[in-house]
């Protein structure tokens, strides 16, 4: 029991651990939690799943993956899907099907398998999944509609991977009973259609109950996860392999009906699909055998490079024929198709059937498989980046700062961000109020940010850091909670006082942004100010000049609102953190314009003053 314990905790840290350094390093998370697993694994031994967890091992991995498909299928809405102009569409009707016939002649023709075993292989290759595709996605900075494309492959192609696989396991056991392959086809597609029904009734079945307080609010996040296991598992029993179908038609179902309950738990169920995905790749990953190694030959390169380069690109590019998606696009989309670890458990499970049916070279699919695996996850997790910047199909280059509220203020604040060379946008409700913003030439943003369409028409990734300005501390407040999940809780920031916990009249920390300014000024505070004339100013730090010489240069009323550091980040001063401008960083300060001539001739003596 305790070395269980110990295993599951080395698991945890492992795979946090690997997704903690890509986030410090850029390096992709998938090549570090691949690494990870495999060191713990075959190299050193410390995690030997198959001994520690014995026949649980599939099962614990099966559900693991069914709620990871679920989780990826909340994020799937209709309205980003109309975005991608049918890519996904055609990616599902045309290459699924294109990717398993070419897949099967590379299987057959480089890699040497005999026909049934290429087939089933080709099969279980034709998709992604969701386990690779989103932790290379979350580090990679590409344009918002590729990476829409590449999501709902990932996501909505994963079970059809499965059932191909299916439908060629159960011909080749079929055949000698006068099976025939239309009967066979028309029996699991059969499967697959009831499978996706059970999927929307548990979904339509949360959709009425939730809203009408059928279940309690502490209940239903459980209630979620253990609906989703129920139908996994009820599928499957109607038919093997179908419940990641179901799972992933009710994951769709549930996301599109707009409850406002998974609103509540969007943080808890993504919680733990991070922590899924990190257990699932580590435990696999060490589930590894390096005897395997010694089946590899050399036509097995040839094998993945062909589909590397031959197999994915064609099936891409003539699946999205004709289509409206730019040709640099379509070239990224034909690049990126990193295969997860899950393939290698899939290949090892019908290779154990395929040898009990007495066909050749199914004892080389988990060979095949890990080459796959370690390949694709190296050559698509490193290179995502460069081939994105190479494609011009990057995001923002630089995150600049999204201010809610427009006022004479938070324009001028627009003003001194935009002249530091960084995106700045004002959004606002009042077309009125938008008239100096676009006189002022700053871009500008006409609607209700908390509007469910906001996400629909604002790409939230092009900004590091929000800041709500409006002259209601309360709507502030409600803003930087709604998107504290989006942004990061430390990069939102709000006008009004500082959320004293002890004091019953103003509002918790966690339920408001951060204050700006280290006083934590209101609203009021900061109309006053603006009437008496303050002004912004920045300054460069240096080593002839450093932070304490450019606070001496200000008077002692004057605050320090926020510092620009020299990768382009964005850090406001507030009561909860203050950070400590470096050399070359620029510290941006607001204080009374009275003294403005005289500092800027101090500072410009020393060549630091900036405005």
């Amino acid at each position: 029991m305790e070395n269980q314990a110990l295993v599951f905790a080395l698991i945890g840290i492992l795979g946090i651990g690997a997704q903690w350094i890509a986030w410090r390093t850029g390096w992709p998370a998938i090549a570090l939690m691949l690494a990870a697993g495999v060191i713990a694994g075959p190299m050193t031994r410390l995690i030997v799943p198959d001994q520690i967890f014995g026949e649980l091992l599939e099962p614990m991995i099966s559900v693991a993956v069914a709620l990871i498909l679920f989780e990826g299928g909340l994020s799937l809405n209709f309205r980003e899907l109309r975005k991608t102009e049918g890519a996904v569409t055609r990616l599902m009707m045309i290459g699924i099907p294109l990717g398993w016939v070419l897949g099967a002649f590379a299987c057959y023709y480089i890699a040497g398998l005999v026909w049934p075993v290429a087939i089933l292989f080709a099969g279980i290759l034709v998709v992604t999944g969701p386990t690779v595709v989103i932790p290379l996605l979350r580090q990679s900075n590409i344009a918002a509609r590729p990476r829409a494309i590449l999501k709902w492959e990932a996501i909505v192609n994963d079970p059809f991977g499965a059932l191909c696989a299916v439908i060629t396991y159960e011909y080749l056991r079929r055949v000698d009973e006068g099976g025939t392959l239309l009967s066979v086809v028309a029996a699991l597609l059969g499967a697959a259609v009831v499978s996706g029904l059970i999927g929307y009734a548990m979904a339509r079945a949360i959709a009425w109950a939730f809203p009408r307080g059928h279940v309690p609010e502490y209940l239903k996040a459980p209630v979620l996860l253990v609906a989703v296991i129920s139908t996994f598992v009820l599928s499957n029993l109607v038919q093997q392999e179908t419940g990641l179908l179901a799972v992933t038609v009710m994951g769709v179902a549930v996301a599109n009906m707009r409850l406002d309950s998974l609103r509540d738990i969007h943080p808890f169920k993504e919680n733990i699909t991070v922590l899924l995905i990190s257990g699932v790749f580590v435990l696999l990953s060490a589930s590894l055998d390096f005897d395997v190694l010694r089946l590899f030959e050399w036509r097995f390169a040839a094998f993945l490079f062909a589909l590397l380069f031959l197999v994915r690109p064609a099936t891409v590019l003539i699946a999205l024929a004709f289509s409206k998606i730019p040709w640099n696009e379509r070239l990224l989309v034909a690049w990126i198709a990193p295969r997860g670890v899950v393939a290698v458990a899939v290949s090892g499970l019908f290779a154990l059937r395929l040898d009990q049916l007495g066909y050749g070279n199914g004892n080389i699919l988990v060979t095949l498989s890990f080459a796959v695996v370690v390949a694709t996850i190296i050559a698509h997790g490193f290179s995502i980046r460069f081939v994105a910047r190479w494609l011009k199909v990057t995001g923002a280059t630089q995150k600049g700062l999204l201010i809610v509220g427009s006022t004479p203020w938070s324009i001028s604040l627009a003003r001194q961000i935009q002249s530091l060379g960084l995106p700045v946008m004002i959004a606002d409700s009042s077309w009125q109020r938008l008239s100096a913003v676009r006189q002022a030439g700053i871009d500008a943003y006409h609607g209700e940010i908390l509007a469910e369409t906001t996400e629909e028409r604002l790409d939230l990734t092009r900004f590091q850091v929000l800041a709500a300005t409006t002259d209601n501390e309360a709507y502030n407040a409600l803003v930087c909670s709604e998107f504290a999940h989006d942004i990061g809780r430390d990069s939102v920031y709000q006008l009004g006082g500082s959320g004293d916990d002890e004091d019953h009249r103003s509002l918790p920390e966690a339920l408001r942004g951060r204050a700006m300014f280290t006083a934590g000024h209101g609203v009021e505070d900061i109309l006053q100010r603006e009437a008496a004339g303050w002004t912004f100013r920045k300054t460069r730090i240096s080593e002839q000049f450093n932070f304490e010489d450019a606070r001496s240069t200000l008077p002692d009323e004057a605050d320090m609102l926020l510092v620009l550091r020299k990768d382009g980040r964005i850090r406001f001063f507030s009561h909860a953190a203050r950070p400590t401008p470096q050399n070359g960083d620029i510290v941006v300060s607001y204080g009374p314009s009275r003294h403005a001539d005289r500092e800027a001739s101090l500072s410009f003596q020393t060549g630091e003053a900036l405005a």
